[in-house]
């Protein structure tokens, strides 16, 4: 199986912490949509494998018209293989989705959403410069549930300098109180060239703090388990029947395409990478120009990849696929790497596996860098 990626590069405005790739005018959407269309119908050979997740990503892709989602849909459904059965995900923020917008996007076939919900608490809002508020938070998953959406995950951050534990145990009871089968959370990252870095270099925003951090996140593991979550990846936590599909094909090695702007595709042993400008993307398709760079993947790319990825989730590294896919010196550096790990209480051996225990999760980075092969 195989994935499509669409990268929807417009906002409303800005996020204080955002590094991704978007623009805050749509000055260009209708051109951008063809350009969309047209490079899904140029790829179409890239892929011979059955489509089984579609993931609409951005941006903010519930800003699109429906007529504009469904002729990009219309598009990828008459030049790829789909499987019967898809996960259609679509990222969408809470003010975009009124009740009538919900029934188009259901209509067009999306059967996931992923609400960008970041904080139910409306200081820590604004200081994300998001657009909706806490009311229009719980109101959109609400009015979700009750169109027929039960496939529903909301993204949330910790570690912000006005995140105090008691918001972050609201923010994560709400999680319980509306039953959400899915949450994804992330610790928030100062990016450069963004608000959030210039307000910190300013002094109008206190750093990070690494031990806040630390705590929330161990907090956030204890409250999902007792919520019945599991966490199958360092920051995402669902029931079992509600893992993120299209993210564990990425964590799994499966292929993928992705069109737009930014995005990246994975296939053939290759990497591909679109331009992050939407002016040079569109051109690029219109004028066939060139509009991506691309990398084969060598051997120490493929083993550092695959820890990076397989490491931070519960199916963790299985030692046969090391064995029998790298080379002899890279399986020699791996066992020695590994070894000290595994007489550690980070790391633990299940069977032909090797996975990180609960102390482990809390040094993911630290472990995944002794292990790569450099």
């Amino acid at each position: 199986m195989a994935g499509i990626y669409i990268h929807i590069p417009f906002c409303k405005q800005s996020c204080s912490y955002c590094d991704f790739h978007f623009s805050t005018s749509l000055k260009h959407k209708s051109d951008l949509i063809r350009a969309l269309v047209k490079e899904i119908e140029e790829r179409k050979n890239q892929l011979t494998s059955p489509i089984n997740t579609l993931y609409f990503g951005g941006g903010t892709p519930s800003l699109l018209d429906v007529d504009d989602l469904k002729l990009i849909v219309d598009a990828i459904y008459k030049n790829y293989a789909i499987a019967d059965k898809i996960e259609f995900t679509l990222e969408c923020n809470p003010d975009d989705l009124s009740q009538e917008k919900l029934k188009e996007f259901n209509n067009v076939g999306v059967n996931r959403l992923s609400i960008g919900v970041q904080s139910f608490n409306n200081k820590e809002l604004k200081f994300f410069n998001r657009v909706h508020n806490s009311s229009e938070a719980e109101s959109s998953i609400k009015r979700s549930q009750d169109i027929g959406f039960d496939n529903i995950t909301i993204d949330l951050i910790y570690g912000s300098p006005i995140l105090t534990d008691e918001i972050w145990l609201n923010n994560l009871q709400k999680v319980n109180d509306f039953r959400v089968p899915h949450l994804s959370a992330y610790g928030l990252t100062v990016e450069s060239k963004t608000a959030l870095a210039h307000q910190i270099k300013l002094g109008q925003t206190p750093n990070l703090n690494d031990e806040k951090m630390i705590a929330q996140f161990k907090t956030l593991i204890q409250k999902t388990k007792e919520f019945g979550l599991t966490q199958y990846e360092v920051s995402n936590f669902g029931r079992e029947d509600f893992y993120s599909q299209h993210n564990s094909n990425y964590w799994k090695g499966a292929e993928y395409l992705g069109f737009g702007p930014s995005a990246h595709s994975y296939t053939n042993n290759k990497r591909f990478w679109n331009v992050s400008n939407n002016i040079k993307y569109i051109n690029g398709i219109t004028n066939n120009q060139g509009y991506y760079e691309e990398e084969n993947i060598d051997e120490q790319t493929s083993f550092n990849e695959y820890i990076l990825t397989r490491l931070r989730t519960i199916w963790g590294i299985e030692l046969d696929y090391i064995k029998n896919n790298y080379s002899q010196e890279i399986n020699t550096h791996f066992e020695q790497e590994l070894a000290p790990y595994l007489n550690s209480s980070y790391l633990q051996q299940i069977n032909n596996k090797v996975v990180l225990t609960d102390e482990g999760i809390l040094i993911t980075d630290k472990i995944t860098s002794d292990l790569f092969y450099v």
